[in-house]
């Protein structure tokens, strides 16, 4: 493995080129090597040392990407923070990681009793005789937390070996070079905008700009004006694109191609979306526990809606059967994927990574078909399942349904406790904002392609589905809703 995306890794003749910038600040790569190494003098002093973790809870700016890689450079680890945690959440974060230092973006913010540096503090130039660079491969690179949707969230433990294959299996694949410039509009405590945006650039010697939040016209001009060729978003943003008045019009003309994954996106999103602005938008699909990305639709090749692509160069993915044994193209069954991308476990939970990792295989989680041609369409997570008087049923097919409808803009479909089935399906939509439909309405088309079984006993209208942190629509909120209704007309 190469750890060429770290700045004193690369090759001389980029230092003079544009590498980050932020809406307050551009560097090149020679500046943010500098500021890289000042950071790293300065957490030296406060006691980072190799094995040390550094919690970093910032919003998107420079500031956040310099210290990372400052830990890096000492052999430390990094664990971002999202930024709008409450004291709580941030402090178990804090806690289980055990962090030795946490930047934060003024002294308000509570660090868990741990020692803290106000980012307006962070050293831009170094003051003496800056550390020599300390990282090797097998070091731990990246403590990402996942979302906690199924109890208290789980410290990913991803090394620099894992970090450096995703990064390279993205370069290969979307065929980056020095000429790419990425607009990074995702949060940065989220793998997604750290390996696909951050450090895929920084691998290729192309060049990142940060968008510290993300509002449909602002990102509209932002593309103008900067004139990215790449960029990552989840469904919702692009959702949000297209939902912009139909005589809102951009130059778009400099984008190669765009990513989304996180969540799943429907036909009518995709289709719609290149439809309107002109460029492939790729579907893809990962988790952290493999560092982001597993597959992706191919950038040149058959883009096939409905699927999330081939595997990414470097990785193996498998239909798994209930008894570990692997099947054949076209039969259903737990997603598994093996690669150097994969995660070295859990932090501190030994238990929860034999389960997920123990056979050799990464256990995702998500039920999944391969076609023929090794294209993976994603029919629901396990846990999601809703079983209703011994019947499965998968949500993801009825959610499919309720997109076909031009009005809605989202979907899900959760169980509900019933006393006689065990659970029932009930479906929860947020609406285009020009648009209009009926719960009625969605019934009967659900009624018209889905067995009576699969038709959702309720479905309830809101201004917009609840997400959690990294974007994703929060079902544990809405069973939590589902749970407190009664089931009725079951």
């Amino acid at each position: 493995m190469s750890l060429n995306y770290l700045p004193w890794n690369q090759p001389a003749e980029w230092r003079d080129r544009r590498c980050v910038g932020d809406e307050r600040e551009q560097l090149t790569y020679a500046e943010f090597d500098a500021r890289v190494a000042a950071a790293a003098e300065q957490f030296a002093e406060l006691g980072v040392a190799r094995g040390s973790v550094v919690a970093i809870m910032l919003p998107n700016r420079i500031e956040l990407l310099t210290s990372i890689v400052a830990a890096w450079r000492l052999g430390a680890a990094a664990t971002p923070i999202n930024p709008v945690f409450t004291a709580t959440e941030a402090e178990y974060q804090i806690g289980d990681a055990n962090a030795d230092l946490v930047i934060v973006a003024d002294a308000a913010v509570a660090s868990g009793g741990r020692p803290k540096l106000v980012v307006d503090d962070l050293r831009a130039h170094a003051m003496g005789a800056v550390p020599e660079p300390a990282t090797a491969e097998s070091d731990l690179a990246l403590l990402i937390y996942t979302s906690g949707s199924t109890g208290k969230p789980k410290g990913v433990m991803l090394a620099h070996s894992n970090v450096s294959a995703m990064a390279s299996m993205m370069d290969e694949a979307l065929k980056l070079s020095a000429d790419d410039h990425c607009l990074l509009v995702l949060p940065l405590f989220h793998v997604n905008a750290i390996c696909v945006s951050f450090l895929a650039t920084m691998l290729s010697g192309g060049r990142l700009s940060i968008l510290s939040r993300f509002h449909p016209v602002e990102f509209m001009r932002a593309l103008e004006e900067l004139r990215p060729t790449y960029f990552s978003a989840v469904p919702t943003i692009y959702m949000h694109l297209l939902a912009l008045p139909g005589e809102f019009q951009a130059d778009t003309s400099s984008i190669r191609f765009a990513i989304c994954g996180a969540a799943p996106a429907s036909e009518e999103l995709l289709r719609g979306f290149e439809q309107r602005f002109g460029f492939p938008l790729l579907e893809g699909y990962g988790l952290t526990e493999c560092t982001c990305a597993a597959t992706a639709n191919p950038l040149d090749g058959e883009r096939k809606v409905g699927t999330v692509g081939i595997p990414l160069p470097g990785q193996t993915v498998a239909i798994m059967a209930p008894d570990g044994s692997l099947v054949p193209a076209g039969e259903r069954g737990e997603v598994v994927l093996k690669g150097d991308n994969v995660m070295l476990g859990y932090l501190n939970r030994p238990d929860a990574t034999a389960e997920t990792l123990g056979d050799g295989w990464l256990h995702t989680g998500d039920v999944g078909i391969l076609d023929e041609d090794g294209y993976l369409r994603l029919v629901d997570r396990i846990k999601d399942m809703i079983i209703r008087g011994g019947e499965n049923i998968y949500p993801k097919e009825i959610e499919t349904v309720l997109q076909h409808d031009s009005a809605v803009i989202e979907a899900a479909v959760v169980g509900q406790p019933h006393p006689v089935y065990g659970e029932v399906p009930v479906a929860f939509v947020a609406l285009h904002p020009e648009r209009t439909t009926t719960p009625e309405r969605l019934r009967e088309a659900c009624a018209e392609q889905l067995t009576k079984i699969k038709v959702p006993v309720t479905i309830t209208i809101l201004d917009a589905l609840p997400k959690n942190p990294v974007g994703k629509i929060d079902k544990p909120t809405l069973r939590a809703q589902a749970a407190t209704a009664t089931a009725v007309g079951a």
